[in-house]
């Protein structure tokens, strides 16, 4: 007889709490625990789980928190995509 472990990552219907740690730097909690955080580096949002991992790279910084909580996100083409908009603006 086998045993098979699978790992599942459930969500806490509780939404995250976001607060601003420093200029390029908000951090996640949910029910009172660390659940990550999103740090802007000059170019994009780096969003990170609890353990530190990164999650994603994102344009805004709203989809970078979606990222950590779960919600569906744009995919890299997308991203480039509004990237390159936003850039070519800049430059206008």
């Amino acid at each position: 007889m086998s045993i098979t472990m699978t790992s599942t990552s459930i969500h806490s219907p509780t939404p995250l709490s976001w607060k601003q740690a420093d200029d390029n730097v908000h951090v996640a909690t949910r029910d009172g625990e660390f659940a990550g955080f999103v740090e802007f580096d000059g170019t994009r949002h780096l969003t990170h789980d609890s353990h530190g991992t990164e999650l994603g790279a994102f344009v805004t910084l709203a989809d970078a928190r979606r990222a950590l909580d779960g919600k569906p996100r744009r995919n890299s083409r997308s991203i480039r995509r509004t990237l390159r908009r936003h850039l070519s603006r800049a430059r206008s």
